[in-house]
Order: C-alpha cells, then sequence, then structure tokens
C-alpha cells in the first residue's frame, strides 16, 4: 500500500504487550459477576468469533468501542479499561520466597495463549491444578517462563 510520499505503508501491528482492551475482555469473561445484556453478549460473541478466524483484534476496535459503551450503560465504571475498577487481587499473606529452599525452580508466569493480549497471571499454588483458561480463544493459557 502507497502512501502520498510514494512510500509504502507498514502493516498496522500490534502495541507492545498486546491489545489492552483484549486483556481486559480476557480478564472480565473469567468473571461471574459480570453481567452482559443480550446486545453485550452478542458483541462478544462477534469479537471472539472473529477472533478464533484470525481477525488481528486492531481490526475490531469498533466492536470493542461498543461493547465498552455497553459496560458502561451497564454500570461498570472502568469500561474495558483495567484502570478503574479493575481490583489488583490482595497479596496473600507471608509466603516463602520461590527460590528460597534447596535448588532454584524455575519460575514462569501463564499469558495469553496466542499473544495477542498483555494478560499475564501467575500459576495456581498447586502443580495439579489446571492452568486458568482464556475465554476469547476458549484455550487454557500458556506457560511463559522468566528468565
Amino acid at each position: 500500500m502507497e502512501t502520498e510520499t510514494g512510500r509504502r505503508s507498514e502493516p498496522r501491528r500490534e502495541p507492545p504487550g498486546g491489545h489492552a482492551r483484549l486483556a481486559e475482555l480476557c480478564r472480565r469473561l473469567t468473571d461471574p459477576s459480570l453481567a452482559l445484556g443480550g446486545r453485550g453478549l452478542r458483541l462478544v460473541d462477534t469479537i471472539t468469533s472473529a477472533l478464533r478466524t484470525g481477525t488481528p483484534p486492531h481490526e475490531l476496535d469498533d466492536v470493542f468501542d461498543e461493547l465498552e459503551e455497553e459496560l458502561l450503560a451497564a454500570g461498570h465504571s472502568a469500561g474495558l479499561g483495567s484502570y478503574r475498577t479493575t481490583p489488583t487481587p490482595p497479596p496473600p499473606g507471608y509466603q516463602r520466597l520461590p527460590v528460597a529452599g534447596p535448588g532454584h525452580p524455575p519460575l514462569h508466569v501463564l499469558a495469553c495463549p496466542r499473544g495477542h493480549c498483555g494478560r499475564v497471571e501467575a500459576p495456581p499454588g498447586d502443580d495439579a491444578a489446571p492452568h486458568p483458561g482464556c475465554r476469547v480463544f476458549d484455550q487454557p493459557l500458556r506457560t511463559v517462563p522468566l528468565r
């Protein structure tokens, strides 16, 4: 695609850290108290269906805008922004440092299965517990080693 200057423009790429509103949608879909009306549910379905077929998240910004309006109308004051009402989980009581004790176990986090958003979670404390899932792509979060 050429611009007015005659140079070829680069295709739009995801911002570093992924699509922020997709990450927040993914987090909110795990919240059982999230109440959306019929239109909101249809918008979520439109977004998830398009993403599962390979549509880049930035091409769905208009649908994300509509969903954000629905969330705001339903009383979710942050819409799809994580900066207002999504509380940070309180830190658990005293715990041993992960590197304390014999050896240094590898540390890892759980992240978006396709790398489209910046969602990152700590793994469950029980190694046998299943990984939390991404309800956008209907896949478990992937393990990312920390260096």
